[in-house]
């Protein structure tokens, strides 16, 4: 007589709750929906600073230490809190110069950039604050951004979106495929998209220092579901 392995009898076992559960669900049908909600921005994200030479590593980090404090009071004199700066970045390198024929390289003086994000809650003030960063000395610039300070809402939105669209190709295609559209299997969230820059509009009054366009955002989500079919 042969011996079933114990190990080989529990793993056969282990099938008979999958097969059963397969059993019971019976043929299925999955979709995927998408939604997306075109709203407003409320929140302006900036990163600007400094970048200063100094003689030594010393004097170049002082010169853009008190450049850069000069440049923070103003930010904060145009409406900005101190909650809404902070030091995104901080370097200190020597400036390495190549000789005139190209044979060796050596330090002339030192080079130090110190950059700062900026959050703007107010949009109308964007073009204000950017004026006053320049104006006392800022010379780098590496991008804006805009965005929602809460976009909870408009997440939940596309959500509620995402889920209908679903439901909507789900009918569809089980009217197409002469098939009955039962209950909702599973539900899985493919993920709130974060807001997409959509077409632009001018936000700034005309009288504003630096021009500055907000546009539009587009906040998406996706949702897949699983329905039980029947003939």
């Amino acid at each position: 007589m042969r011996l079933v392995s114990p190990l080989f009898l529990a793993a056969t076992l282990s099938l008979f709750p999958l097969a059963s559960a397969l059993a019971e669900t019976g043929p299925t049908l999955t979709v995927t929906g998408t939604g997306s909600v075109e709203t407003t921005p409320d929140l302006a994200t900036v990163s600007l600073g400094l970048t200063t030479n100094g003689a030594t590593a010393g004097a170049a980090m002082s010169a853009n230490t008190e450049a850069l404090t000069a440049v923070i009071a103003r930010i904060k004199a145009a409406g900005v809190e101190d909650r809404d700066i902070q030091t995104s970045n901080l370097s200190l390198n020597p400036n390495w110069v190549t000789n005139a024929i190209g044979t060796a390289s050596e330090i002339q003086g030192y080079v130090a950039t110190n950059m700062v994000t900026v959050r703007i809650r107010d949009l109308a003030k964007t073009g204000t604050v950017l004026d006053a960063a320049i104006a006392d000395g800022a010379n780098a610039l590496n991008g804006l951004t805009f965005g929602l300070q809460d976009p909870r809402p408009q997440q939940d939105e596309a959500r509620r979106r995402a889920v209908a669209d679903a439901v909507a190709i789900a009918t569809l295609l089980s009217q197409a495929a002469g098939a009955k559209l039962g209950p909702i299997v599973s539900i899985h969230e493919g993920g709130a998209m974060a807001p997409i820059p959509g077409p632009m509009y001018r936000s700034m009054a005309e009288a504003a220092p630096v021009p500055v366009e907000a546009g539009s955002l587009d906040v998406s989500a996706s949702v897949t579901l699983v329905f039980s079919i029947g003939e």
